[in-house]
C-alpha cells in the first residue's frame, strides 16, 4: 500500500479513493495510535470533528464520528467551519484531537481527512505512519480493542463552536475595521458564515459573493483560485479591497481597489511590516517557502527583515517557525501563518489583519502592497520524465548553471521534482517576462533530454 497521508492528510475522490470505510478506519487507528502514545494520559479522549460543505463530507464525517465514538472518543462535532476553525477550537476545547473533512480547493469531487492533535497542531510525521500501520493492520485481520456500555464514546453537536471561533479572530485584531467597504468571496466553502460575520463585527461594510454552498459547488469558478468574479465585483462595488478564501478558509488572496490581484507574497509582506512596526515580528524574520517570489527577497532585503525559506508546504513553514520562534510565514499561494494567534493557516484571519492594516494606514492595499515588485515568473510542467534524477543529473545541472548565469543577481531559476505527478516543475524568475519565458522554455528541452 503506498503512503495515505500527503503533505496536507488523507486525499481522493470522495467514495472512491477515500470511502467511508477507509474513514472509518482511519479514524479508529488515530485513536488507539494516540491512546498508545499516551496522549490521552488515561483520561476519557474527546475530539473535534469539523467539515466543509461537500457533499461526501456528510457521509464521510458519520464515517468519522463512529470510527472515533467506537474507539471511546467522546466526540463534539461542530458542523461546517474552516480548516483553522476546527483547529482552533481543539486547542481552545482543551481536545484531545481534531479532524477535518476538506479537499481545500480541490474540485467538489474530491475530499480529504485531517487530523490535529492536542492544541490544534498538525500531527507529526511519525504519527501519520503509525496511524497508516496501524489502519493497515487491521484491515489484514488484526483486530481492535473494542469498550463496551459506558466506555463507548458520546456524540453531540457543539453548535458554540462558530461563535467561539468568530469572537476569537474579532478579539485578536490590533484594530477596527470600520470605514472599509470590503468584497468576500467565500468560493461556497467553509467559511460562508464565518468570514461575513468576522469581518461585519469588526466594522467593515460587507459585499459577499460566492456564499452559498450547496454541497455541489465549492471551489466552482469562484474562490482564490478563480478571482475573475471577485476582481469584477470590487470595481462594480467601488470597494476598498477583495478577500478571496479558498474551500476550506486556510487561504487568503486579496484584490485591491482597481481590481488587481495581492497575491500570499504581497500579503506577507504587507503584514510582516505591520508586525515589525507593532514589535511582534520575533527575530525580525518572515518564513516562506523557495516559490516565493524573488520580488519578496528583495523587499525584505530593502527594510531589514531577513527572509529563511523552506521546501513547499505549509507545514514546512510552519515547522521552522515552531522550532526557531517565528511569528510570521507563509505561501505564495496564500497559506499565511500568525503563529500568536493561529497554529495553521487561517484565511479569515490574515484577510482581518490585511484589512485592519489597510485601516490603520489610511493608505490603499495597492499603496501597501507596493511595498514589493513582482518579478515575473514562468512556470513549466515537464511531464513523464524520471524526476528521481533531477539532483543527480550532470546533462541538467549544466544548463541550471548556463540560466543562472544568464539571469545574474536579478533572476531565478527552480527545478522541483512534483510530490505527487510524474513532472518535473521548472520555475524562473526573471527582471523581464519574455526572458523568463526563454529561460523557462529552454531549461524545460533540457529536462525532457536528461530524465525523458
Amino acid at each position: 500500500m503506498g503512503r495515505l497521508f500527503g503533505t496536507d492528510g488523507v486525499r481522493g475522490v470522495a467514495n472512491a479513493d477515500l470511502t467511508a470505510e477507509l474513514a472509518l478506519g482511519l479514524s479508529v487507528a488515530a485513536a488507539h495510535v494516540l491512546a498508545e502514545a499516551g496522549t490521552f494520559e488515561g483520561h476519557r479522549p474527546t475530539a473535534v470533528v469539523g467539515r466543509d460543505p461537500r457533499a461526501s463530507g456528510e457521509f464521510l464525517e458519520a464515517a468519522v464520528v463512529a470510527g472515533l465514538a467506537s474507539a471511546g472518543v467522546d466526540v463534539l462535532r461542530v458542523g461546517v467551519l474552516p480548516t483553522p476553525a476546527v483547529a482552533y477550537l481543539t486547542g481552545a476545547l482543551g481536545a484531545d484531537l481534531g479532524v477535518m473533512l476538506s479537499a481545500s480547493h480541490n474540485a467538489m469531487p474530491d475530499n480529504g481527512i485531517k487530523f490535529f492533535a492536542r492544541g490544534g497542531h498538525k500531527l507529526a510525521d511519525e504519527i501519520e505512519d503509525r496511524i497508516e500501520t496501524a489502519y493497515e493492520q487491521h484491515r489484514t485481520g488484526a483486530p481492535w480493542d473494542r469498550p463496551t456500555g459506558a466506555g463507548v464514546g458520546r456524540v453531540r453537536d457543539y453548535d458554540e463552536g462558530f461563535d467561539k471561533y468568530v469572537a476569537h479572530l474579532v478579539a485578536v485584531l490590533p484594530n477596527r475595521l470600520d470605514g472599509l467597504k470590503v468584497v468576500l468571496d467565500e468560493a461556497h466553502g467553509a467559511a460562508a458564515r464565518v468570514s461575513p460575520e468576522a469581518f461585519a463585527r469588526a466594522g467593515a461594510e460587507v459585499v459577499t459573493i460566492g456564499a452559498e454552498p450547496d454541497g455541489l459547488n465549492i471551489n466552482d469558478n469562484c474562490g482564490s483560485t478563480h478571482l475573475g468574479l471577485l476582481k469584477a465585483a470590487v470595481v462594480d462595488h467601488g470597494a476598498d479591497l477583495g478577500i478571496a478564501h479558498d474551500g476550506d478558509a486556510d487561504r487568503c488572496l486579496a484584490v485591491d481597489a482597481a481590481g488587481d490581484e495581492v497575491d500570499g507574497d504581497q500579503i506577507l509582506a504587507v503584514l510582516a511590516l505591520a508586525m515589525r512596526e507593532a514589535g511582534t515580528l520575533r527575530g525580525s524574520t518572515v518564513v516562506a517557502t523557495v516559490m516565493s517570489n524573488l520580488g519578496f527577497k528583495l523587499a525584505m532585503e530593502r527594510e531589514g527583515i531577513e527572509l529563511v525559506r523552506t521546501a513547499v508546504g505549509d507545514r514546512y513553514v510552519l515547522e521552522s517557525m515552531k522550532e526557531h520562534g517565528y511569528a510570521l510565514g507563509g505561501e505564495q499561494s496564500g497559506h499565511v501563518i500568525v503563529l500568536d494567534h493561529a497554529t495553521t493557516g487561517d484565511g479569515t484571519l490574515t484577510g482581518l489583519l490585511l484589512a485592519a492594516r489597510v485601516a490603520a494606514t489610511g493608505r490603499s492595499l495597492a499603496e501597501l502592497a507596493g511595498v514589493m515588485d513582482r518579478l515575473p515568473q514562468v512556470l513549466v510542467n515537464v511531464r513523464d520524465v524520471d524526476k528521481s534524477r533531477v539532483a543527480t543529473s550532470a546533462e541538467l545541472a549544466a544548463a541550471v548553471g548556463e540560466a543562472e548565469r544568464e539571469l545574474g543577481a536579478t533572476g531565478r531559476v527552480l527545478l522541483r521534482p512534483s510530490g505527487t505527478e510524474p513532472l518535473v516543475r521548472v520555475m524562473v524568475e526573471a527582471a523581464d517576462i519574455e526572458q523568463a519565458r526563454s529561460v523557462a522554455g529552454r531549461l524545460a528541452d533540457a529536462v525532457k533530454s536528461a530524465l525523458g
